[in-house]
C-alpha cells in the first residue's frame, strides 16, 4: 500500500512538472470545491432533515397559524432554513468558475516560457518549444476538468436545495 502511494505521488508530481506550478493552484481550488461540496451534501442529507422536523413541530405546536404575526413567524423560519440550505453555495460556484481561469493563467505563463525559449534559442529547436506548449495546454485542460467535475454535482445540489425548501414550505400550511 505504501509503495502504491509513493508511486501515485510520483505520478502526480510528474504531471505537475509537465504542467507547471500553476497546477498547484488548480489543486487547491479543486480541494476547496470538494470540501465545501461534501459539507453541503452532509448538511442537506444529514443535518437539515432534523432541523426541518423541528421547524414543522414548532409550527404545528402553535395555536395561532392564521394571524399576520403567525405568517411573519412562518416566513422567518422558512427564510432561516433557506439561508442555511444555500449557505456556501456562492463559494462553491465561484470556485468552479475560477478553475478554468487558473488554467488560463497557466496557459499564459507557459506561452511566455515558449517565447523566452524562442528569444534565447531561436525557432530552430522545436523540442524545447513543444515542451513549453505542453506546459501551456495542460493547466487549461486541468482547470476545465476541475470545473466540469464540480458542475454536475453543484447542479444536482441546487435541485436538492430547491426541493428541500419546497418540502418545508408544503409541510407548514397556513390557513
Amino acid at each position: 500500500m505504501e509503495l502504491y502511494l509513493i508511486g501515485l505521488w510520483e505520478t502526480v508530481r510528474d504531471f505537475i512538472g509537465t504542467g507547471g506550478n500553476v497546477l498547484y493552484l488548480v489543486a487547491v481550488a479543486l480541494l476547496i470545491m470538494w470540501i465545501v461540496m461534501v459539507e453541503r451534501y452532509w448538511y442537506i442529507l444529514g443535518v437539515f432533515p432534523r432541523e426541518r422536523e423541528q421547524i414543522i413541530k414548532n409550527w404545528n405546536a402553535r395555536e395561532d397559524k392564521t394571524s399576520w404575526y403567525a405568517h411573519r413567524i412562518r416566513e422567518a423560519w422558512i427564510s432561516e432554513a433557506s439561508s442555511n440550505l444555500t449557505a456556501r453555495m456562492l463559494l462553491l460556484k465561484t470556485t468552479i468558475a475560477i478553475c478554468p481561469l487558473i488554467g488560463l493563467f497557466g496557459t499564459v505563463t507557459g506561452m511566455i516560457s515558449v517565447f523566452e525559449i524562442m528569444a534565447v534559442q531561436g525557432t530552430g529547436n522545436p523540442r524545447l518549444m513543444a515542451g513549453g506548449i505542453s506546459m501551456a495546454t495542460i493547466p487549461t485542460m486541468s482547470g476545465m476538468v476541475a470545473a466540469l467535475s464540480g458542475m454536475f454535482f453543484v447542479q444536482r445540489l441546487d435541485v436538492r436545495v430547491a426541493r428541500e425548501k419546497s418540502k418545508l414550505i408544503d409541510s407548514m400550511p397556513h390557513h
